[in-house]
């Protein structure tokens, strides 16, 4: 989740308007770039507990601490209070905090996964650093494996605030998804709206393969919750008006104005005005355009609102001014380099996404429904459509999908200084394929054996 948009305050003068700002993310190939994003679980070295935003041992003082490293702090001020740290900026990236203190590394903009990796283990090492002195950890799941509900604290941002007010009313497991879950995510670009049309369409198809991939998160409250990845299944029970798969990207016609249409029909959340924001939860963004908006009467809307409102959709796949791919886990740091190069190998070379296409093609709207619905609890087991094969699973069609990555990347041919590709990103993926078994599994084993039932090993031998 985002802090406030730093796009500038120009009144928005009608659709097309908004339609424009997605077209203005084309970009030629050469100029194409990595994003990736990646969460982590805070917790104290002595408890386990989730630590608090105040106090010597917070998430504030993690951030403070942070600005050794040359991190610039973003504050925020709530309701009138004194402002607060609640994000840092740094050369193109940003460190900032989800609901419950999750803590989320926003990447640059990087030409190749040998940087972005590079940027990872800096992080990391950054992180580590200070919170080795503040006595806390940071462990990469997709959901808390041990901790409450009621047991998250709640950062200061305004937005979680309203957000908080609003989940219950839409959903049974939105305020877990805020408080419990970590994703890994990657951002890439597009050339013109066909190519956007074409790789919103394979990533959409494919998003429930990376999912099953990237699946850890087993547990609840300490015990095995059913699932493989929870994190995934909880976004089934969020907020049916601004979560899912998106059929209509499907149909014919579909493009930076149909999504546009289905921006303006998902409900709002706020506005941010005068430092404030404005509760407008479950308002409507055509009204905000007509001037008709009841949390502010006669007031237009500006490019930052529709920058905002465009983060508060959450679908499998989001389209802002590139591509977002939403559906894995987060995890280890391997896993965290895995994910960029299985989507960049797909889309970013032309052979890779039109073999890409026709490994997805001929799925039909309750088959795509079948893997999103099912991965959750089955994850590669999950039965799967593959070209007619008898039998198929996701494993099955996950082993094709790689492949094809492995290929793009291979042709890629982006060399890191001891002259190695990209490919090797994908190894951690390509291994649980082999095998046959996902992060889940992997710590569902250890849990049922040597860990003899207790979950307070995953924090000691899973942390970063």
């Amino acid at each position: 989740m985002s802090s406030p948009s730093h796009v500038a305050d120009t009144p928005i003068t009608g659709r097309d308007a908004l339609v424009a700002v997605l077209a203005s993310g084309e970009k030629p190939k050469s100029d194409w770039r990595i994003g990736t994003e990646h969460e982590k679980f805070g917790f104290r070295l002595d408890d386990l507990h989730p630590p608090a935003f105040d106090g010597e041992h917070g998430i504030e003082a993690l951030l403070t601490g942070l600005t050794r490293f040359g991190w610039q702090p973003v504050a925020e001020s709530v309701d009138g209070a004194p402002a607060r740290t609640i994000a840092l900026l740094r050369d193109n990236a940003s460190v900032s905090l989800e609901p419950a203190g999750q803590l989320e590394l926003s990447g640059a903009p990087l030409q190749n996964i040998h940087q972005t990796c590079d940027e990872v283990h800096s992080h990391l090492k950054e992180v580590k650093t200070i919170a080795d002195e503040l006595g806390l950890g940071f462990l990469g799941m997709g959901f808390q494996p041990k901790w409450r509900r009621e047991d998250m604290p709640w950062m200061p941002k305004g937005r979680y605030r309203i957000m908080r007010a609003y989940m219950p009313k839409v959903g049974n497991l939105g305020l877990d998804m805020m408080t419990r879950t970590c994703t890994v995510q990657v951002n890439l670009d597009y050339a013109s709206e066909a190519d956007m049309v074409k790789k919103f369409r394979v990533s959409l198809a494919l998003q429930p393969v990376a999912t099953a991939l990237f699946a850890d998160s087993p547990f609840t409250e300490g015990k095995p919750n059913g699932y493989l990845s929870y994190r995934s299944h909880i976004w089934t029970d969020t907020d049916p008006d601004r979560t899912g798969m998106l059929d209509f990207v499907f149909e014919d016609g579909f493009g930076y104005e149909r999504y546009v249409d289905y921006l303006l029909d998902v409900p709002m959340y706020f506005s941010y005005r005068d430092g404030r924001y404005v509760d407008a939860s479950g308002q409507s963004f055509r009204d905000f355009l007509a001037g008709e908006l009841p949390a502010l009467p006669g007031a237009q809307p500006t490019l930052r609102d529709w920058s905002d409102h465009m983060t508060t959709a959450f679908p499998e796949v989001r389209l802002k001014k590139y591509l977002e791919m939403r559906g894995a886990d987060g995890g280890p740091w391997g896993r965290l380099c895995a994910l960029p190069a299985f989507w960049v190998g797909l889309l970013y070379d032309d052979a890779a996404l039109d073999a890409a296409w026709d490994l997805v093609k001929d799925f039909t709207p309750a088959e795509r429904h079948a893997l999103r619905d099912g991965v959750p609890r089955h994850a590669l087991k999950l039965p799967a459509p593959l070209g007619g094969v008898r039998g198929a699973t996701v494993r099955d069609l996950a082993r094709e999908a790689l492949k094809i990555a492995s290929e793009g990347l291979r042709r890629r041919a982006v060399l890191n200084r001891n002259g190695v590709d990209e490919t090797r990103f994908l190894d951690p993926l390509i291994e649980s394929v082999e095998v046959g078994q996902t992060p889940a599994e992997r710590k569902l084993a250890l849990f049922h054996g040597e860990w003899k039932g207790d979950i307070d090993r995953v924090f000691r031998e899973f942390a970063y």
